[in-house]
Order: structure tokens, then C-alpha cells, then sequence
């Protein structure tokens, strides 16, 4: 008998569009975690300013002038079961950071879900 061999998790690497349309993320592996970078918006420029949209409502005041663009929103996110991985999300519509979970449902679709305590709201990112 052959020996068994390890089933590696899939990993939801590749470029993914958020449920609203308004931001493209690429997934990649980083060590034994998922990451997450914006390389796309569709509002890439601040109407009111007239230049790159910026991290203007992060909670800490010396992270407001960086670009959301490029910006980084998971978060130690670590394998959690099979197509699953745990961590936390940063939401740069609030400025707030939320415990998450990122679980590839299938090849085209990836459940995106941030928790506040108890409640819990989730989207589907697409490819």
C-alpha cells in the first residue's frame, strides 16, 4: 500500500473582488498565514481632496495619512480547519479592527466574516 500522503489546505490565493465592488485583495500565502492587501479601488481618489484615498479613520491618529491602497487588512490569519483560517480583519470603512474568519466556500467565492463580541456579519468575495 502506498503511503499516504499530507492533504495541503487550499489556499485562496489570487485576486478577489468584495461583495460591495468597491476594492480588489490580493490573497497570498505569508508564512503559514493568509494575507490580504488592497490592489484596487474604485474610489482610488478622495473626492473631497482630490488624492489617494487615506486611512482617515483609523483610531490611531499617526496611521491616518498611510493609503489604503497597498494596505494590509488581515491580520495573523492562521489555518482554522480545512479551507479556513482565523485571525483578525481590518475594516478601513470604521477604522476598526475585528476578530475574523476567511473561509474558501469554492474556487470562485470566499466567506469573509468579522465578529464585535457576540454579532457577526460576513460577505462574499468573488474572483
Amino acid at each position: 500500500m502506498p503511503p499516504r500522503r499530507a492533504t495541503r489546505p487550499t489556499i485562496p490565493a489570487g485576486v478577489w473582488l468584495t461583495q460591495s465592488g468597491d476594492a480588489r485583495i490580493k490573497v497570498h500565502r505569508c508564512g503559514s498565514a493568509l494575507c490580504g492587501r488592497v490592489v484596487w479601488l474604485k474610489e482610488p481618489t478622495d473626492k473631497a481632496t482630490g488624492k489617494p484615498q487615506l486611512d482617515d479613520k483609523n483610531a490611531d491618529p499617526g496611521q491616518r495619512a498611510r493609503p489604503v491602497m497597498g494596505m494590509s487588512l488581515f491580520i495573523n490569519m492562521q489555518p482554522a480547519g480545512p479551507n479556513k483560517w482565523a485571525g483578525r480583519i481590518y475594516n478601513a470603512d470604521d477604522g476598526k479592527t475585528y476578530e475574523s474568519s476567511v473561509t474558501l466556500v469554492s474556487p470562485g467565492t470566499l466567506n469573509v466574516r468579522g465578529c464585535m463580541g457576540t454579532l457577526c456579519a460576513g460577505e462574499d468575495w468573488t474572483r
